[in-house]
């Protein structure tokens, strides 16, 4: 379907508020959006959500791939009329844009993924449910349908140690009405972040960001199996553990004070962090996973070309072309750096989708044009939901699709199918 133009459409929006001294909540362009984020944003949520490893140099390298690339517009074509939408895995999507999964989200907001849900749900675009969320994912798909009935969800999955809980999760996940899983491979272990470290702040430690889990009834078996041959305690006293007990009794389901008497809750955590990724993993895995779901399988995190190739032979349905936003490896190649070398390999036999230092419309263009089928908003999201809970969240992606169609019909190009390389030139 084309249309007169998101763009248009929301920049009259805009500007007719501004007819009456209204101006955007949410600010539009990403240096003011993150100034505003981090003053939004408790010292803990923004070390978590902004913060990258090492010295921050790959968070670095991905901005400085995109400004490599120049966008050539052609001239004197008819652009009036344009069109955004892509399909994936059988879906019809109004833009080839997803709202990214972020970890421990409710640092930001309380219920993070239920707000982030409702905003994607409000743009018909997907949204990947996170595996280490703040909510659970029927609460999110919940209020997903609320806002519009069978609203776009993928589930992201990290591989348990447990076997059994990784099947869980799935089945909750088709359940939920997912339409993709997408498999974590790049975070079996966390990398070096000083931001985190400086604080000694681990959000999974005190509960926080580990709501698929709680509640999940194979992971309860565990917990409980662990809590009653759990031998008595003395843990250090201080007001730090006090706090970290109240953040956990707060985050696990049921009353705060029967989560303060009981063992499980902790017992919970500490479960989290020895079985929830799998060091071990491999494409041994990978291979069982038709035979544990019937959803279309993408794996994230890939940037080797030789990986996207295996992945292709292995029959995955999809990657995603990611460095985590350079929260993994200090150093590490760009995620579009790494899709110049994957889309040739890959030459169409499964979509590709990439993420990682992407904030603008035209940095999602130069991304399609060099062979993304679509780009997944990972901080840019969490920055509008902190500053102004799902409104915020629907409004800066909103502004990128709006900047995309934009850019789109000034490249003189009318769909997103038509974006390629010949309206680039490398600087």
């Amino acid at each position: 379907m084309t249309t007169p133009g998101w763009g248009r459409i929301r920049q009259n929006d805009i500007y007719t508020a501004g007819i009456h001294d209204r101006r955007p909540t949410v600010p539009t362009d990403f240096a003011e959006l993150e100034r505003r984020a981090r003053k939004a944003m408790s010292e803990r949520a923004w070390a978590y959500i902004a913060g990258g490893a090492g010295e921050g140099r790959t968070m670095a390298a991905n901005r400085a791939a995109l400004d490599r690339w120049a966008i050539v517009p052609r001239v004197l074509r008819d652009v009036s009329q344009r069109s955004l939408e892509t399909e994936l895995f059988g879906a019809r999507l109004p833009a080839p844009i997803l709202f990214a999964p972020v970890g421990a989200g409710g640092l930001a907001m309380r219920d993070a993924d239920v707000h982030i849900g409702h905003a994607a749900a409000e743009l018909g675009v997907p949204y990947i449910f996170s595996n280490q969320g703040s909510a659970p994912m029927e609460r999110v798909a919940a209020e997903m349908d609320r806002v519009k009935s069978g609203a776009p969800r993928w589930f992201q999955l990290y591989w348990s140690t447990d076997d059994d809980l990784v099947d869980s999760l799935l089945r909750r996940a088709e359940n939920a009405g997912a339409q993709a899983v997408a498999v974590t491979l790049d975070t079996t272990m966390l990398g070096w972040r000083p931001q985190d470290l400086n604080l000694g702040s681990l959000p999974f430690a005190k509960g926080e960001g580990i709501a698929q889990y709680t509640s999940d009834p194979r992971f309860t078996e565990i917990v409980a199996g662990r809590a009653a041959g759990a031998p008595g305690e003395k843990p250090e006293i201080s007001l730090g553990a006090l706090k970290t007990l109240f953040s956990i009794a707060r985050n696990t389901p049921g009353t705060l004070l029967r989560n303060l008497i009981r063992p499980e809750p902790r017992v919970g955590v500490q479960t989290f962090l020895d079985i929830y990724s799998r060091p071990s993993l491999s494409w041994t895995e990978i291979a069982s996973l038709r035979e544990r779901t019937s959803l279309p399988i993408v794996l994230k995190g890939v940037l080797h070309p030789d990986d996207a190739r295996a992945a292709v032979d292995a029959g995955v349905d999809g990657i995603i072309v990611s460095n985590h936003g350079g929260r993994q490896i200090d150093g590490e190649i760009s995620s579009l750096d790494a899709l110049t070398d994957i889309a040739p390999v890959v030459d169409g036999r499964c979509k590709v989708l990439i993420d990682s230092g992407i904030y603008t419309g035209a940095d999602v263009f130069k991304a399609l044009a060099l062979g993304a089928d679509a780009v997944c908003i990972g901080r840019p999201h969490m920055y509008g939901l902190a500053i102004d809970g799902a409104d915020g969240a629907r409004d800066v992606v909103a502004n990128i699709i709006a900047e995309l169609d934009l850019t789109l019909g000034l490249a003189g190009v009318t769909s997103v199918d038509e974006v390629n390389t010949d309206a680039l030139r490398r600087i």
